[in-house]
């Protein structure tokens, strides 16, 4: 966002962290010990970088503690950001949703108006996968919340589903800014057979890809489950690419059950991901029952812009499953059905997908272009088209992300 941003005459503040997901580990060349300022984009642009607590084993309690040590080093930044000039908009991206407290402090001393940006619903999230569960706990985190809403100019979010159950939370309107993709940078290929042949497998083998964070709420053990069943059919290859706190326990089942079915990649570099995703059959996108509708998968938004096929779990009557239905984009069936999922993988590598992986693509080009969304956004923001190259000052923008 904020590279739009500086191209179109805004300058821009981000206060955030140290780059550490989806390793749970501070990437190099950072330290993580002291804050850092980036200056860039010829001086539009400047990163301010806090130190935080980040644990390798992403327990409830420690997710706790590292969120708070944030909140506490980003406070020290926001301070200090109070003797420097004026910022027009302050962007709070939630999670984790307290963040909203440092937009009010700043906005009291210097003014300027508030976005609070949902991607999660955070609180629901810990509740419904019992990250957290201390009733009194949770009262308290939906009042810290309520208390956000009530003060900030705005909120937005990224999905109409989300908006409905966060309709239920504020009296304000609420702000449609959906996450976006770079149509031109992940795009269609037409060589999957010579792709796949780059990555160890044979040109027939069929796919089935999960690529993302590995973590609790995907329920990635069932493609193990799946996986074991599907072993008749060994032209169905499935690869688990991403980190996060669970790959090596899911490493581990796998070798405990001999799959060699199923095959584990790092995460792979940004020149080579476009080819990357290309090579997939099936893009695997996967939720549990209690994260539905709480979580927008963004990764979905990169598989539609390569004209993949989107095997997806979603409850009926999810904004998620309707939109991909009503577009006919991918195939989606309710989650957490061992069944009805390996039905399906069978499905999708035995059919020709053509129509469906082009009205991905052609839905990716007309409803998820960055520059339209972001036109879009900032001029209601403004109530007004967005300012670009004409005789105005910058406007100013800080974002706690």
């Amino acid at each position: 966002m904020v590279d739009w941003l500086t191209e179109n005459d805004f300058n821009c503040n981000v206060v955030t962290a140290f780059p550490y997901y989806p390793y749970w580990k501070t990437q190099k060349p950072y330290k993580n010990i002291f804050y850092t300022r980036e200056t860039l984009k010829n001086g539009r642009l400047n990163i301010y970088r806090c130190p935080m607590f980040v644990p390798q084993n992403p327990t409830g309690l420690k997710r706790l503690i590292h969120e708070a040590s944030f909140f506490l080093s980003a406070l020290i930044m926001v301070t200090y950001l109070l003797f420097k000039p004026k910022k027009d908009y302050i962007f709070c991206i939630a999670p984790p949703f307290h963040l909203g407290f440092l937009g009010l402090i700043y906005r009291f001393f210097k003014g300027g108006k508030i976005i609070y940006h949902i991607q999660d619903l955070q609180i629901e999230a810990a509740r419904d996968l019992q990250i957290i569960k201390s009733d009194v706990a949770f009262k308290t985190l939906f009042s810290m919340e309520a208390n956000i809403m009530k003060r900030v100019n705005h909120v937005s979010t990224i999905s109409t589903g989300m908006l409905k159950k966060i309709a239920k939370k504020t009296e304000k309107d609420i702000l449609f800014f959906p996450n976006w993709v770079d149509t031109t940078t992940y795009c269609p290929l037409y060589d999957s057979a010579e792709l796949k042949i780059l990555w160890g497998f044979h040109k027939s083998d069929k796919i089935v890809l999960y690529s993302g964070s590995i973590g609790e709420k995907q329920g990635l053990e069932g493609i193990l489950t799946v996986a074991k069943k599907l072993e008749t059919s060994p032209f169905i290859k499935f690869v688990i690419c991403g980190t996060g706190p669970y790959k090596e326990k899911l490493i581990a089942k796998a070798k405990e059950q001999k799959l060699n079915n199923v095959h584990f990649l790092p995460l792979q570099e940004p020149q080579q991901f476009n080819n990357f995703l290309n090579m997939a059959d099936v893009h695997l996108v996967l939720q549990k029952k209690s994260a539905s509708d709480l979580v927008m998968p963004s990764k979905l938004t990169t598989i539609l812009a390569v004209g993949g096929l989107a095997l997806i779990t979603a409850e009926p009557g999810t904004n998620l499953f309707e939109i991909v239905n009503d577009n006919m984009m991918g195939v989606v069936i309710p989650s957490e059905n061992l069944g009805l999922l390996e039905t399906a993988i069978l499905s999708c590598c035995s059919r020709d997908n053509l129509t469906v992986k082009l009205n991905g693509r052609n839905y990716a080009e007309n409803h998820l272009n960055k520059n339209s969304i972001l036109s879009r956004v900032f001029s209601k923001l403004e109530n007004k088209p967005p300012a670009v190259n004409d005789d105005r000052s910058p406007l100013e923008i800080l974002e706690l992300k």
